[in-house]
């Protein structure tokens, strides 16, 4: 059955959000230019691109087998910044099986978890370190850096729940997390109007 199928043990270091050993973990990174038309301010976001084109987040994933029942956890760290007046933050996305719930607990750093259904209800949740977040089934999520440091969180899901990001490529969230004078404040989507 493989060593996978057998307790395993990994490090967490919520500084880096780093997990190791790195044979028993997989990362993957996305840049301004894998979140094209997210951003509100377009020429931000391209000029943004076309002058280093910056790692927005990585996730770092546990090496297990995304079947049930298997629970597949990693971290995540977003990093900070801005596009314009909008924080980074991460793509989002649904559970391609919707009925499938998540869990987030921070490390280090602030930031706001925007969530919504398909029917338009919409949340948000401010986490900081040594806070979690429940995040039920059908509820699609987005995670938003506000701080000036790393944002940094655990999370734990059921394998094989997958992930929907197609929802959002084309109006984003139904809310945006942008920069009022050195606040972090959320605004209806204007694409939605």
């Amino acid at each position: 059955m493989g060593d996978l199928l057998r307790p395993l043990r990994l490090d967490i270091f919520p500084e880096t959000g780093f997990i190791g050993p790195e044979q028993a973990t997989q990362v993957t990174g996305r840049h301004l230019s894998d979140m094209r038309g997210m951003y509100q301010d377009g020429r931000a976001a391209e000029a943004m691109t076309a002058a280093g084109d910056p790692l927005l987040y990585q996730v770092y994933n546990a090496d297990i087998p995304d079947e049930p029942p298997h629970i597949l956890f990693g971290t995540t760290v977003v990093y900070p910044g801005k596009v314009g007046s909008e924080y980074f933050m991460t793509k989002g996305h649904y559970h391609a099986i919707e009925r499938t719930a998540e869990v987030y607990y921070c490390l280090k750093g602030r930031g706001m978890i925007l969530m919504e259904t398909r029917a338009g209800d919409v949340a948000v949740q401010h986490l900081e370190r040594g806070k979690a977040v429940y995040i039920p089934p059908g509820w699609a999520h987005r995670s938003v850096n506000v701080g000036s440091e790393e944002f940094v969180f655990f999370f734990a899901y059921p394998g094989g729940a997958g992930h929907d990001y197609e929802a959002f490529e084309g109006l984003g969230f139904r809310n945006v997390v942008v920069d009022r004078e050195g606040r972090a404040v959320v605004v209806a989507n204007p694409r939605f109007a």
